[in-house]
């Protein structure tokens, strides 16, 4: 989405009612490249609600409740007199903003399926309004097969990133049993050990060799993530098109859930992360997915971006903590993002599935003993400073577009969640407008990982492609429990 000029701006803002002289604060940099002419990306949040949802709450609940958590969802993206982006609050016409689609009455579960995924396609190809603050909810009132109705917010990606998001999410949530008590989430963080004063002068000269190692690993991944952001695009695959444009093609939406108890065997034979595991899966998932049956190998150099949240931090905070001066865990987009090529199939008849999560892990760790991530973000500072915000977009946009796929994830509490007295069954969300072919999400929520996948519409086969994540998934469990 472009901002628009300063006199499209001026009659936007006296149209609304707004005071042209009041700024709530400036946009962050990485809200200006999420909102820009190379980048518009959105969050799509959905809930599934265990019972048939009432609308009738809905704008007190959106007026009471959702507003306050932020100025930013009563603010519009607009240029000041220097051409620098504001948030600038305005009267929120909150009817513009809820959506309640119809759609043929008296249909079976699996028939409803196949409309919210048409109208998630249809959702998430659609700009958000200019003139307005960037979200919409949808209120689905027809029983999928998944849930008996569904509540779905779309957020611009300039708001925040997916945890300020997701704690804004859970502002307006209550735990189903006792709305009293705070959601709980797994720990994200250990405990760090304080080692003694000897041990400490003893790792100093331990620790010189994984300093150089660092240091290395430092300029070789910082090195490349500038080759593959400028010159080093990723193989045409069965799950990258490289079409111009992908951004602007439909795409659909499809889920999946696995047992976190199931990981966690997984996790604890191998002596591995859950991340490691999960990631694991999923590259493994995707590479039976690329050879297509083919009995040739498919290796083709394929490229996963990671996103990773930046924080220090070891879980949510409060909405009110994150906006208040100099927090520990700020409100806004706080992440980078890691190059991890997908490890290869050996021989299309013997795989081993257990190598993919070793891999993975071996992968993940060596990119977070670097200071690759914090390289590319004073890159990116650099670019904003000397070259403006659209440079920096341009830069942003030609390192999703030259890989292949991007993972993301959210932790989700522990408890069943309730909003307005509607128990929340289950929840996932998707990134819109990532100019590529594939994109995968997982949110962890009541014991289960909901993975949510994105596809390019008549590029990639969503059911084959859920079904090779599923088949990794039980081949990495069954090998995982066979292992001694």
């Amino acid at each position: 989405m472009n901002i628009g000029s300063e006199a499209q701006n001026r009659n936007m803002v006296n149209e609304l009612n707004v005071d042209e002289g009041e700024y709530s604060e400036p946009v962050s940099p990485t809200g200006q490249y999420f909102n820009s002419s190379e980048l518009s990306i959105c969050v799509l949040a959905v809930l599934d609600s265990d019972i048939p949802i009432d609308d009738s709450p809905a704008l007190a609940l959106l007026k009471d409740v959702f507003l306050p958590i932020n100025p930013r969802f009563s603010s519009l993206m607009v240029k000041d007199e220097n051409g620098v982006k504001q948030w600038k609050k305005v009267e929120v016409k909150l009817e513009d903003h809820v959506n309640i689609p119809n759609f043929p009455p008296g249909l079976s579960p699996e028939s409803y399926d196949n409309h919210l995924s048409n109208y998630l396609s249809k959702i998430a190809m659609e700009q958000l309004p200019h003139n307005r603050p960037l979200w919409n909810i949808h209120i689905i009132k027809y029983p999928t097969s998944n849930a008996a109705g569904n509540l779905i917010f779309k957020l611009h990606h300039s708001l925040g990133d997916g945890f300020s998001l997701m704690g804004a999410l859970l502002s307006c949530l209550q735990r189903a049993d006792n709305p009293s008590v705070p959601l709980t989430f797994p720990s994200l963080t250990s405990a760090p050990t304080t080692p003694s004063l000897s041990l400490k002068t003893n790792c100093i000269f331990k620790n010189i060799p994984n300093v150089l190692w660092s240091a290395f690993n430092t300029v070789s991944d910082f090195g490349w993530s500038l080759l593959k952001s400028s010159y080093v695009e990723d193989d045409i695959s069965l799950i990258r098109s490289g079409g111009p444009g992908v951004e602007f093609k439909p795409i659909v939406v499809s889920t999946m859930t696995f047992s976190l108890d199931h990981i966690k065997q997984i996790k604890t034979k191998l002596g591995v992360t859950i991340n490691d595991v999960i990631t694991g899966i999923i590259f493994f998932g995707t590479r039976l997915y690329m050879q297509g049956g083919s009995n040739k190998l498919n290796n083709e150099n394929s490229t996963a971006l990671v996103l990773l949240n930046t924080r220090n931090i070891g879980g949510y905070k409060s909405v009110k903590e994150m906006v208040k001066p100099n927090p520990e865990s700020a409100w806004g987009n706080q992440f980078g993002f890691l190059h991890v090529s997908l490890p290869g199939l050996t021989t299309v008849q013997s795989c081993k599935p257990l190598d993919f999560v070793w891999k993975a892990q071996k992968l993940i760790q060596r990119k977070r003993n670097s200071r690759a991530v914090f390289l590319t973000g004073q890159l990116l500072e650099c670019l904003r400073k000397f070259t403006g915000p659209e440079t920096t977009a341009k830069y942003i946009h030609s390192t999703l577009k030259n890989s292949s796929m991007t993972i993301s994830n959210v932790i989700g509490p522990v408890e069943r969640m309730a909003l307005a007295n509607h128990p929340i069954k289950s929840l996932y969300f998707m990134v819109v407008g990532v100019p590529q072919s594939l994109t995968i999400t997982m949110v962890s929520y009541m014991g289960k990982l909901r993975i949510a996948v994105g596809t390019e519409k008549g590029y990639i086969d969503p059911p084959k492609f859920k079904s090779s994540i599923e088949n990794a998934f039980e081949m990495i469990l069954k090998a995982a429990h066979e292992t001694v």
